[in-house]
């Protein structure tokens, strides 16, 4: 299987393309840190059918889409690529908020406007998006980040909808808090949090069973559903207590 992960030098993605590193693949490593992809690509050299980097960052939309048209024969994109810029109350800086959403949204649409047409002509494809917990409900101290999330849903949902009947599979997985370097700028306690590597495990295993929503850990996914069920002044009331 020929994989394409963005994001791929830490973290999430990082991890990914350690444990999608077998004979049987070939992984093309996408990240703007040249630095950590050569040397992630020594480190899997030897596990993989064939490793190739990419670098670039997802924001120069137009470097960005010169390097996927040579692209070619993908079977599955990993749209892992992604960026927090830290938890305040304080009103997020303009240009602080378009670059989230260039690097959390409008860069998957960069990459697919390219690959999409490839997938269409193969009748074939998957495509992850990376999403987050953080979409289900959004708390005053993360108004960029779960904004671009929840808008990656519904750009991940109309994908699905849209590509189907061309033997495009469409998968959309909602992680809770992982040890990242996103996570990491947290000074909160996350609750349910993971180690990049179980995290990864979790991820990996909704993406080989196809499963087209995947939130984990179910027991927190089910706790942001049921507080999103409240009528709206119950949730005001609940949400405003966590407000320091």
């Amino acid at each position: 299987m020929k994989i394409l992960i963005t994001g791929a030098s830490s973290g999430l993605g990082e991890e990914l393309a350690r444990q999608y590193a077998t004979k049987d693949n070939e992984l093309i490593l996408l990240a703007r840190r040249d630095e950590k992809l050569f040397k992630l690509r020594s480190e899997l050299f030897n596990d993989v059918k064939s490793i190739e980097i990419i670098v670039s960052d997802v924001t120069d939309f137009d470097d960005l889409q010169a390097k996927m048209q040579k692209v070619e024969n993908l079977d599955m994109i990993i749209l892992n690529a992604g960026i927090s810029v830290g938890h305040s109350n304080q009103f997020t800086p303009l240009k602080e908020f378009i670059k989230l959403y260039d690097v959390n949204l409008f860069s998957n649409h960069a990459i697919l406007e390219v690959l999409l047409p490839k997938f269409v002509a193969q009748k074939s494809g998957k495509i992850v998006f990376i999403s987050s917990l953080a979409s289900v409900i959004s708390m005053p101290s993360s108004k960029a980040y779960s904004s671009s999330k929840r808008a990656l849903n519904a750009y991940a949902e109309s994908i699905r909808y849209g590509y189907k009947k061309d033997g495009i599979d469409v998968i959309t997985i909602l992680p809770g808090f992982i040890k990242s370097e996103i996570t990491d700028k947290n000074s909160f306690m996350m609750p349910f949090l993971l180690s990049t590597k179980d995290g990864v495990k979790r991820i990996k295993k909704a993406i080989d069973k196809n499963k087209r929503f995947y939130a984990f850990p179910l027991r927190f996914y089910l706790i942001l559903k049921l507080l999103n069920l409240f009528p709206q002044f119950l949730r005001d009331i609940i949400v405003n207590s966590f407000i320091k």
